[in-house]
């Protein structure tokens, strides 16, 4: 694949910066005793720079309500060069129940050397005795993407690399409807504007792309949601299920380009494996439609444009799109140290798209990869994920996280 639409994201942590008494630092259930003192980059970062904290002290900040961190960091990208990333976390319990769900508010700034702009904001709040959850995910981003054409037969080497700006707004209420089982509305907006080809083009390959995206495409509606989720800790999960049913319908009279509609399936599973160690083994499938009228191009299923941009590893994001998007990973999550400092995983993933609305699946594409893990907050298990995918036909990069892939 030509490195001009390849994208490997390198990058390097060449500081974490603590302004509270926790890196990432988001409280959860009280922690199981270990025989083996757990250490963070917390830790770490105090041996170098501050006097040892008592474990007293340790154990008064686990017990926080509230908790902060601001992290900043330096990264790289083919397709941006190097950026600056601030990176703000708040995490609370709304009571100190023992079933209590975690909430969270993360929100960063990203500053590119070609003048790119990403800024997310994301909360997951839940109310007392977890009986309302409020999710909200609003982002602005300025900053190139590949695009390739629809279905499993699209050209690697031709893909075209496109520059917009876009925003999104989606809002959701869900109510409890029984333990662990979630209903509710919510209000989705995505705009793309300035859509243009970066790369020259002919008048005929101009014309094409003109047609395919225009210089604005806009998807405004309801979304209806079905959330069962039995998992303690949704940071890093090590143990239980979660279930996700999203059906999108966007409407012209909102500001839609059509009246177009799409349905997300997101299941996970968690387990001990083997049984009665602290490795996991993590599955997850998506399955994103679009059961009748698809909506804009850059809103169909695609390689990276999930929620949280993180399917397909081994893939540049846009690799493949289509009509349809099936997905299916799995991730086997072990520590390297006894301190639980380091830890590392192995995965792989497959994905089929359709290009139309037959639902004739072209191929399955292969990606897979391995991965390390260095701890954020022990009190979390909040982690770094530094990990390098293979897919076929060459493909294959760096990708970073700040909390598990999934």
């Amino acid at each position: 694949m030509n490195k001009n639409f390849t994208q490997k994201i390198i990058t390097f942590f060449f500081f974490i910066v603590i302004f509270t008494t926790n890196s990432l630092a988001q409280t959860v259930q009280p922690e199981k005793k270990d025989s083996v003192i757990q250490k963070d980059m917390g830790d770490v970062y105090r041996s170098i720079f501050k006097p040892k904290k008592s474990s007293k002290q340790d154990s008064i900040n686990a017990k926080r309500k509230y908790q902060f961190a601001f992290i900043p960091a330096i990264g790289y990208t083919l397709q941006t060069g190097f950026a600056a990333v601030l990176s703000a976390n708040m995490a609370y319990l709304s009571d100190t129940g023992y079933n209590t769900k975690l909430s969270s508010v993360n929100t960063s700034f990203t500053y590119s050397q070609y003048k790119q702009t990403i800024i997310p904001f994301v909360a997951d709040i839940w109310t007392k005795g977890n009986k309302w959850n409020f999710i909200s995910d609003f982002r602005y981003i300025n900053y190139p993407s590949s695009v390739f054409g629809l279905g499993g037969k699209t050209d690697p080497n031709k893909g075209v690399t496109i520059n917009f700006q876009a925003l999104k707004i989606h809002q959701a209420v869900l109510k409890s409807l029984s333990n662990d089982f979630y209903a509710g509305v919510g209000f989705y907006l995505d705009k793309f504007w300035d859509i243009k080809a970066i790369d020259p083009l002919t008048r005929t390959e101009n014309k094409q792309l003109q047609k395919e995206l225009g210089s604005t495409e806009s998807a405004v509606g309801l979304a209806f949601r079905v959330l069962h989720d039995t998992r303690k800790n949704q940071i890093n999960p090590d143990g239980g299920s979660y279930y996700n049913i999203v059906f999108r319908k966007n409407i012209k009279s909102f500001g839609s380009d059509s009246a177009s509609q799409t349905l997300l399936i997101d299941a996970r599973t968690y387990f001990h494996f083997p049984d009665k160690s602290k490795n996991v083994l993590a599955l997850w499938t998506l399955d994103w439609l679009s059961p009748a009228q698809a909506p804009p191009y850059l809103l169909l299923p695609s390689t990276g444009w999930d929620d949280q941009y993180n399917t397909g590893r081994g893939y540049i994001q846009g690799r493949f799109r289509g009509r349809t998007m099936i997905y299916f990973e799995s991730e086997y999550r072990f520590g390297i140290t006894q301190n639980g400092l380091l830890g590392g995983v192995a995965f792989a993933n497959l994905q089929s798209f359709s290009s139309d609305i037959s639902n004739q699946f072209s191929a399955v594409f292969i990606g897979y990869g391995v991965g390390l893990r260095i701890k954020l907050n022990k009190h979390s298990g909040a982690n770094l994920c530094l990990d390098y995918g293979w897919g076929q036909n060459g493909s294959g990069g760096f990708f970073v996280n700040l909390g598990e892939v999934f």
